[in-house]
């Protein structure tokens, strides 16, 4: 630690704890269910509270949601809809069936954008990322543009600090967001605007500690309900550092960076294309895994949170074998959110392969073992890690 500039901070608790984490409350939310109407066949009986609406063939079908302000017994900008739109509605898993027996792959590219919406309203619908999916597409397509902002010009850090002295300082927040069981909202932001302070800021190599820990607050206040007390910060550092020192950090990092905290987590972008993909538990901890651990290369900074969330994804499936259970046709629409050349993606799959082959022996070593428990199902422990880099045709040197 002498080395690094930080002092010996207190013993965290074991990342192996068994005790059960509260969900964030952004989990605790749940999605509308859709509306369904029973549509009755000409002359059928009608009971009473029952709508009758004629039509040649007998089916049930998903009435499309009303606005908001309908629920409240306002319908505004609202028109009925035609009936062959109505009886137009196919299940996920009838779709991409019928995609896999298209005739040529042009048909498939003027479908793609139509059937790519659709997933991914279901996706965020899932995944609880959104208490109504009216306006998903919307939120999502605001994602794809904001993420330009989350990527950094160059990985090069300012004098006196090396990659070296940035790992062990993420590695160390890694454990104390542990410790008060944080979102992984939380530490994505909070390492994005560590990453930005470092450039912006002038701090000496005493400091950096104090960086980290004021970058994890401030990201706590953005994503998280309850927050940790200052003075609990200063425990964990030894009391090395005063409260009146921690917060007068703090509105140094935030006048550099201008009040600006926003993130658009690679996270998202790995779950809502793993849930488009029908990818099996086991790929997703491992994308994870492997997402995580590019928190630690200073490298990664450069590219865009999409591309890492692709690249963690496709190297994940690369490494377990695994074929998808619905066919390449899921995949494809999944890769579509890529952005960038297949060389970035690759690039990018490299960086994740050589930390993952080497992180058993690292001395950074927390994301190791947070996910090498039954709940991550020890993905951090499978063999194939470690011959990862082989996978992409890299030497045992070059790792």
């Amino acid at each position: 630690m002498a080395r690094t500039g930080f002092c010996d901070s207190r013993q965290l608790l074991d990342l192996h704890m068994t005790e059960d984490r509260q969900a964030p409350l952004r989990t605790w939310t749940n999605s509308c269910v859709r509306r369904e109407r029973r549509v009755f066949a000409e002359g059928e009986d009608v009971g009473p509270g029952q709508h009758c609406k004629p039509t040649q063939d007998r089916r049930w079908v998903t009435i499309q949601r009303l606005p908001i302000s309908a629920e409240d017994g306002i319908i505004m900008d609202y028109a009925p809809q035609d009936e062959s739109v109505l009886s137009d509605v196919y299940e996920e898993e009838a779709l991409l069936k019928y995609l896999n027996r298209l005739p040529g792959p042009p048909s498939l590219r003027e479908l793609m954008p139509g059937l790519l919406r659709r997933e991914v309203e279901v996706a965020i619908s899932k995944l609880g990322l959104l208490y109504d999916k009216t306006y998903a597409w919307d939120i999502f397509s605001d994602m794809m543009r904001s993420q330009l902002l989350c990527s950094l010009p160059n990985a090069e850090l300012p004098k006196h600090f090396s990659d070296a002295s940035r790992a062990i300082l993420v590695d160390w927040l890694i454990q104390v967001h542990e410790v008060f069981q944080f979102s992984e909202e939380t530490l994505y932001l909070a390492v994005h605007l560590l990453n930005r302070a470092l450039r912006l800021i002038k701090v000496s190599i005493s400091g950096l500690q104090l960086l980290g820990v004021v970058c994890l607050f401030l990201a706590a206040k953005k994503e998280e309900c309850l927050l940790p007390e200052v003075s609990e910060l200063c425990y964990l550092m030894e009391n090395a550092y005063s409260k009146k020192q921690l917060l007068r950090m703090e509105r140094r990092v935030l006048t550099g960076l201008k009040f600006d905290l926003f993130h658009c987590p690679p996270l998202h972008f790995l779950l809502i294309s793993a849930s488009i993909a029908r990818c099996s538990n086991k790929v997703v901890w491992m994308a994870r895994y492997l997402l995580e651990l590019s928190l630690l290369e200073g490298q990664c900074v450069v590219y865009l949170p999409a591309q890492l969330a692709g690249a963690a994804l496709r190297l994940a499936r690369r490494i377990l074998q695994e074929a998808p259970s619905d066919g390449e046709m899921a995949w494809c629409i999944a890769s579509s959110i890529h952005v960038g050349s297949e060389a970035a993606l690759l690039s990018i799959m490299q960086i994740m392969a050589m930390a993952a082959a080497r992180a058993h022996s690292r001395e950074t070593r927390a994301t190791y073992i947070k996910f090498s428990t039954i709940q991550t199902l020890h993905v951090s422990m499978h063999p194939a890690l470690k011959a990862a880099a082989g996978l992409l045709g890299l030497s045992c040197s070059q790792t």
